[in-house]
């Protein structure tokens, strides 16, 4: 299996300075909008038969972030979400559990605890999510009090303003600064906020900055904003860790988040995986859907598949 950890590679060099940076991505080739969405959205319409659909129903379950970041989070809340996270189908064991819990770092130690011998990783945001404005030593530090309290994996956001306004390296020092705080203890995801970064093009340079500085994963968005995952930026970013691996044999994965409701909205991206990436990234170690709706509509579907009929209102837990 192709590696994630940083490793000296041919692209080490873009990175001495601003100025070379600045180069590297601004030559990479520009995106044209008009193909990658037609291609996104014919790939949305393949259908699949209904044993490849229980597969797909089962894998997509086992590639969610369980998410709860609200001001209003309690332990209890935060307790209810590991269970669920564990067991998303109390009444059916052979459902497979979440990938993740994810939360605020002072509910990791909670989350922890709720999730204990499961398999079931916890992530928290950090770097002052979801905007990201504060100073570099606020940041790192909300990042090493949620390592401390067991996270296995942080979602950082990015500094947009200063990715806007052409301060690449300082995004870039910004990230490995993050990415050393997490040590070995903790995997890192990049939250672009793709739906302020403007254009493709920017996604496109935000992707290969995220993933030189040693992303783990790069991630479309934190869901807080009115443009989250869609299927044609995430399908952009698929290219670019495709594209990153085959110039340094280097995996990153990729976790689309905010907007992904329904069973069929995720079948359509596993499906982008499948023909963009591969197969090497069906799986949730290198890919994940960041949502919390979006497991209750997997459940009813995932039970439909197995009585002939939709479960009624009360089948599911609401979070």
């Amino acid at each position: 299996m192709p590696t994630s950890a940083p490793t000296a590679h041919a692209l080490a060099d873009v990175t001495a300075s601003d100025g070379t940076l600045r180069r590297f991505l601004h030559g990479l080739p520009g995106v044209d909008a008009v193909g990658l969405e037609a291609r996104a959205a014919s790939l949305g319409t393949r259908s699949i038969k209904t044993t490849a659909k229980a597969y797909a129903i089962d894998l997509a379950i086992s590639m969610v972030d369980l998410t709860t970041l609200e001001g209003a989070d309690t332990p209890g809340k935060v307790r209810a979400l590991g269970a669920k996270a564990v067991h998303p189908d109390p009444t059916d064991r052979t459902t497979p559990a979440t990938a993740a819990v994810c939360v605020y770092p002072d509910m990791v130690a909670t989350a922890k605890e709720a999730v204990a011998g499961s398999g079931v990783k916890v992530a928290s945001v950090a770097t002052a999510f979801p905007a990201g404005r504060a100073a570099l030593d606020v940041k790192l530090a909300d990042v090493r009090d949620a390592v401390a309290a067991g996270a296995d994996e942080i979602d950082m956001v990015i500094d947009r303003g200063a990715f806007l306004a052409g301060k690449y390296l300082k995004v870039y020092d910004e990230i490995v600064a993050v990415k050393e705080a997490c040590g070995t203890a903790a995997r890192l995801k990049v939250i672009f906020e793709t739906g302020e970064l403007s254009t493709y093009d920017n996604i496109r340079r935000a992707s290969w900055l995220g993933m030189l500085a040693g992303a783990d994963f790069i991630k479309t968005s934190t869901g807080k904003v009115a443009v989250n995952a869609t299927p044609a930026n995430t399908l952009l970013m698929l290219e670019a860790v495709r594209d990153y691996r085959a110039q340094t044999g280097v995996q990153v994965g990729v976790k689309p988040a905010g907007g992904i409701r329904t069973t069929k909205d995720a079948i359509k991206f596993l499906v982008l995986v499948n023909e963009t990436a591969g197969e090497d990234w069906l799986d949730n170690h290198w890919f994940r859907f960041g949502a919390s709706s979006l497991l209750n509509d997997l459940l009813m579907q995932r039970q439909k598949l197995a009585t002939g009929r939709y479960s009624g209102p009360d089948y599911v837990t609401v979070d």
